[in-house]
């Protein structure tokens, strides 16, 4: 992982980290099954309500996990990382985001790797609302319209692996554009 190769990061990001990272980034929006289809599916621009509605969806998420981080035998690592994920990756590092307005580092590392790739994946598919981006368009919002959304150390890695996150797009796009519903 880029990051590792940063001093601050070199001891932080183990193996393991990365392990659980992986394993724990499909949770982020688990939070979803609380919010209505009528909101999830529709085509257009939600309205503030049905925005604040969809909101919701990393508490939800983040409580659910963290019911089962007590009562599951699973991986504690793993559904902690899951939980600080899922309430985490809509947070902004200017503070902008929700659901609890943290700034910088207060937001957990893992959602900050995160939210790039959830960003990313989010421009470059199509959506019921959305047709999807190229590349290059994703990469001009990312770079030039969300610089403040992102930790600039991240955003500095996700530029230096352009590549990767092509490849991976290009590996990994298929049906599942066709019936994606609102990522807010």
């Amino acid at each position: 992982m880029k990051l590792r190769e940063l001093p601050k990061y070199r001891y932080y990001i183990s193996d393991r980290y990365i392990e659980n990272l992986y394993k724990s980034n499909p949770l982020h929006d688990i939070g979803k099954v609380g919010i209505r289809d009528e909101v999830l599916l529709k085509p257009g621009k939600l309205s503030q309500n049905e925005f604040e509605l969809m909101k919701r969806h990393t508490t939800i998420g983040g409580d659910a996990l963290a019911t089962a981080t007590q009562f599951s035998g699973m991986d504690r690592s793993f559904l902690d990382m899951g939980k600080e994920i899922a309430y985490s990756h809509h947070e902004k590092w200017n503070g902008t985001g929700y659901p609890r307005g943290l700034k910088g580092e207060q937001i957990p590392l893992s959602a900050r790797i995160l939210a790039i790739a959830d960003v990313y994946d989010a421009l470059t598919s199509k959506r019921v609302y959305k047709q999807a981006f190229t590349h290059d368009q994703a990469r001009k919002i990312i770079v030039e319209e969300c610089a403040s959304h992102f930790d600039p150390e991240i955003l500095n890695a996700f530029q230096d692996l352009e590549k990767q996150f092509i490849d991976i797009r290009n590996r990994y796009q298929d049906a599942k554009d066709d019936t994606i519903m609102h990522v807010s």
